[in-house]
């Protein structure tokens, strides 16, 4: 086995939670199960990842079964990194094709070798109809290095197409040609949504809030939002309002955990409005530039807790909202 594979299977090792390492391994299936039961998970992970290797090495591992490693790998640690939404469309009138995987899969690597020399593009297919693909980007005259990858999750027959960039951004419009080759379709764009966790994104755009997310936070629901009163006098006006907030939150959010994301930006851009001709401001053809930015662990969850709270009047703004429905967290504001 070439040193160079040994090596990052070893780093790849290394990344993944010691708890995990043999859950990944048999999802991997390149070492027989006789083997994995005779790893040792109480000495150190670098002594683990060092056997792990000498095991690939009796095997003669290549870069092929590294790769796959390290999909699998990203598949099971989505949040590591960040994802980014992009929607592909059809020309006007262009009707929907029968999707054929591999088809997809020999398309998708044409285009792109095509194009660039040294790359070297991975598959691997999961249970819900998705594709990931993992490509290392080389130079002309370097071969690929595989440690600055892009991620691509492709769910078969929709629009949505997952990216994570990995630092690697200067051959993404080339990554975009051949999805949208592969996938027959006329244009691509990147949609204003962005998130570490991949299934939330998924969640958000195809539509499917009503399913359990990890979370830090304890959903809305589950929370016990009853204070204790004092003055008997003030319950009945109490519970009206407080049913009222509860009311209006679920029509904002539902009874559902929401999807996870992060941070949610605002861009404002307004012209200086004065009745005056006078003064600095007044001949401003640049508009004024403001950014606001929300973040946290559980950013949905945590803006539906507020009214319940009583650290936000019920309704929340729209704009605070709306993200899983317009399916965005980046907005810019303009004047009408």
């Amino acid at each position: 086995m070439d040193e160079i594979v040994a090596e990052f299977i070893r780093r790849t090792i290394l990344k993944i939670p010691l708890a995990e390492v043999v859950k990944i391994l048999r999802i991997w299936n390149f070492l027989p199960e006789s083997q994995l039961k005779t790893l040792n998970l109480r000495q150190s992970k670098e002594s683990v990842s060092q056997e792990v290797v000498e095991l690939c090495k009796k095997k003669h591992a290549s870069m092929k079964e590294a790769a796959i490693l390290d999909i699998i790998y990203h598949q099971t640690c989505q949040i590591k990194k960040i994802w980014i939404v992009y929607k592909m469309t059809k020309a006007p009138g262009e009707e929907v094709d029968l999707f054929d995987m591999e088809e997809f899969k020999d398309s998708f690597k044409k285009v792109l070798q095509r194009t660039l020399k040294n790359v070297h593009i991975s598959f691997r297919e999961s249970e819900d109809n998705a594709v990931w693909i993992r490509v290392a980007w080389g130079t002309p005259y370097m071969k690929p290095n595989q440690y600055k990858t892009t991620y691509v999750v492709y769910h078969s027959q929709t629009p949505f197409v997952f990216i994570c960039h990995c630092r690697i951004k200067k051959y993404i419009p080339e990554l975009c040609q051949a999805l949208m080759t592969a996938g027959s379709y006329h244009e691509i764009r990147q949609m204003e949504l962005r998130s570490l966790y991949l299934d939330s994104l998924k969640a958000i755009v195809f539509k499917q809030y009503n399913q359990d997310f990890q979370t830090y936070c304890t959903p809305l629901e589950e929370r016990n939002l009853e204070t204790e009163i004092v003055d008997p006098r003030i319950i009945h006006e109490n519970m009206k309002e407080k049913e009222r907030i509860q009311r209006v939150t679920r029509e904002a959010f539902g009874d559902y955990v929401q999807p996870r994301i992060e941070f949610a930006q605002y861009k404002l851009e307004t012209k200086f409005k004065t009745d005056s001709k006078n003064g600095i401001l007044a001949e401003r053809e640049e508009p004024f530039r403001c950014l606001v930015k929300f973040s946290s662990p559980h950013l949905l969850e945590a803006l539906k807790s507020l009214a319940p709270a009583g650290i936000a009047d019920a309704p929340l703004s729209p704009l605070l909202t709306c993200i899983p429905h317009k399916a965005m967290n980046y907005f810019t504001i303009r004047e009408k």
